[in-house]
């Protein structure tokens, strides 16, 4: 599985259904949404693409479209291990509304997820296996129930040669988080697609440059990284020697 999301949805009511009924969103009215989440910040039109890739933009660039009724934003921004503690703005916009907030990351079998209503935390989630439950507020969601019932384990198997120890969940977050996705939002990056569920491929965001003038420029960041990364020098290798002390090898 290699899925991943920082995704925000605002809605007037079930995002799925809503979703299904949307057409092309208007560049205007997707530019004054995106005005009013990034108060401060600089933003810039660059080019857009679909919902299916438009979930986990690149850093620096947000994915968005407001229809009536239902906004969307991809922006890697909103993936923070305490969904609960998304910025008090982001929430505040969502008053007399549904807001959805999903992220998740392959790369360490991270989920969150999160569900407010007319500003009101109903249930927050985000684990991963190194971590464990970051956060677990509210009740699970029906769409979370089998997996806490464990009905859906972790189909997690170690390499042959390496000794592991079992898979650290019960579950395997990127499976729920699939789940997660379907039911809160109506569609799925990986796995079989359901006859209901929405083409996240047919849906047109408008894309965005968003810098905020306080922060650290995305292009001084690299350099200073990598600055630092040509400071350090070769790597050194190391074992053990019969008294435990280090020695330096020439290599792998």
């Amino acid at each position: 599985m290699g899925a991943k999301t920082g995704l925000l949805v605002y809605a007037d009511g079930e995002v799925p259904e809503l979703l299904r009924q949307v057409g092309t969103a208007d560049l205007a009215r997707t530019s004054a949404m995106m005005r009013r989440l990034y108060p401060g910040c600089e933003i810039e039109p660059c080019d857009g693409t679909e919902l299916w890739d438009g979930v986990y933009p690149p850093k620096g660039t947000a994915y968005a479209a407001s229809w009536p009724g239902v906004d969307v934003l991809g922006d890697q921004r909103v993936m923070i291990d305490f969904p609960s503690q998304l910025a008090e703005h982001l929430v505040a916009a969502s008053a007399g509304r549904r807001l959805v907030l999903h992220a998740m990351h392959s790369v360490v079998d991270w989920l969150a997820f999160a569900v407010w209503e007319d500003g009101h935390l109903l249930r927050s989630l985000s684990l991963s296996p190194d971590s464990g439950i970051i956060e677990n507020i509210g009740e699970p969601l029906p769409f979370e129930l089998p997996y806490w019932a464990g009905d859906r384990p972790a189909d997690v198997i170690p390499w042959p040669d390496e000794d592991e120890e079992p898979y650290a969940l019960p579950f395997h977050p990127l499976e729920l988080g699939e789940d997660a996705l379907r039911a809160l939002c109506g569609f799925v990056l990986e796995g079989r697609p359901q006859p209901d569920d929405i083409d996240a491929d047919s849906l047109a965001l408008h894309g965005f440059h968003v810098r905020d003038p306080q922060a650290p420029d995305t292009a001084e960041q690299e350099a200073q990284l990598q600055r630092v990364m040509e400071a350090m020098g070769p790597p050194r290798f190391f074992s053990l020697g019969p008294d435990g002390s280090l020695i330096e090898r020439d290599g792998l």
